[in-house]
């Protein structure tokens, strides 16, 4: 804060009084301010947890005390969580977390002297007529806005960091606009040993279940009656990758997930399916290869040849931009550690 914080004038923002490292934040509305700081003020407890500070409430007035740049870190996140508030949304945990990293992040990006500290935080948004995401990590920040800048997007990283959920809300709100005429789902899973002509039923039903977390997503953004719909109708097309060779794809929003389990070949030969008005998105975890010993990875092949290319963006997510439950970040990160030893010792043996 470096000396007296602004007050702000507009109702639509917190009233505060301020000194060097304590300042007081007062919401003009009392449910919004009650909502805020969450049953038994946990919200607030949170950002004493991640930031190091005081938070203490009083009626609809918060009293943060510590650090300078924590503090204004906590003000950033109570005051975009109260605007969320404002504009009919909701605030979970998840979205205090969110809001925390994005407010530290900001911090982090000032490395010229003559930049300033933001006044308020600002987050990639996914919208369609059904839900809304907001980014809730600097990567998810990054990736949202790849998606749409860019033709042809990698997103790499491990499970829980939200690269696929929000790969699909993408092409859903493409679709929605009109920009795109139809969404290709795509997944090589199950040529990974599966044997397709074993399972019951006709290839929508066989490739099902590998697809599923792309149809829950589908789900999430777009009313239930209408993906049934646009599935019947092709809008919404369930592609096996080994049926992509020799198709051309435009206008259309294309997702490859799990993108580590395909070849070399097959990774070559699904990037070069990419036609007129088309948008390419794919994801994967290089740390969970299930090819045959020996195999090379198609997307590790490609993350390395295409590094690069023009028009082609890469987002990489760490464990510390998993947004499911905490304690799979440090899974994520204990595995990870492991398996960069173990890597480190062969190549040492070699």
């Amino acid at each position: 804060m470096n000396g007296q914080e602004l007050v702000s004038t507009s109702p639509r923002h917190p009233r505060i009084a301020s000194d060097a490292n304590h300042f007081v934040l007062t919401f003009e509305n009392n449910r919004f301010a009650s909502e805020l700081f969450g049953q038994f003020d946990q919200n607030l407890k949170l950002l004493e947890q991640r930031l190091h500070i005081d938070a203490r409430a009083r009626g609809n007035s918060v009293v943060i005390t510590g650090d300078v740049l924590a503090t204004n870190q906590a003000r950033r996140t109570l005051d975009y969580l109260y605007e969320k508030l404002q504009k009919g949304g909701s605030v979970e945990r998840s979205d205090v977390e969110g809001a925390i990293r994005m407010a530290v992040a900001a911090d982090d990006q000032l490395t010229l002297p003559t930049m300033e500290k933001k006044a308020k935080l600002t987050m990639a948004q996914i919208s369609t007529r059904k839900k809304t995401i907001i980014a809730r990590t600097p990567t998810q920040d990054a990736y949202m806005r790849a998606l749409e800048r860019s033709e042809m997007v990698f997103g790499v990283g491990p499970a829980g960091t939200g690269k696929t959920y929000l790969a699909v809300a993408h092409a859903a709100q493409l679709l929605e606009r009109g920009a795109v005429e139809k969404i290709i789902l795509s997944r090589p899973a199950v040529e990974a040993g599966e044997r397709l002509g074993f399972l019951p039923g006709d290839m929508k039903e066989k490739v099902d279940p590998y697809l599923r977390p792309l149809y829950d997503a589908l789900y999430d953004m777009i009313p239930g009656d209408k993906v049934e719909r646009a599935i019947t109708a092709g809008v919404i097309e369930i592609a096996p990758l080994a049926f992509m060779r020799g198709r051309t794809l435009a206008n259309a929003a294309v997702i490859l997930d799990e993108a580590q389990n395909t070849t070399a070949m097959q990774m070559k030969m699904f990037l070069t399916r990419l036609g007129e008005n088309s948008r390419m998105i794919i994801t994967g975890d290089p740390s969970q290869i299930d090819l045959p010993r020996g195999v090379k990875s198609g997307l590790v092949e490609a993350l390395h040849l295409l590094n690069d290319v023009e028009g082609i963006s890469t987002v990489r997510f760490k464990d510390v931009d998993v947004v499911r439950h905490p304690l799979v970040g440090r899974i994520v990160k204990a595995y990870d550690a492991t398996y960069t030893a173990a890597n480190e010792e062969a190549s040492r043996q070699d």
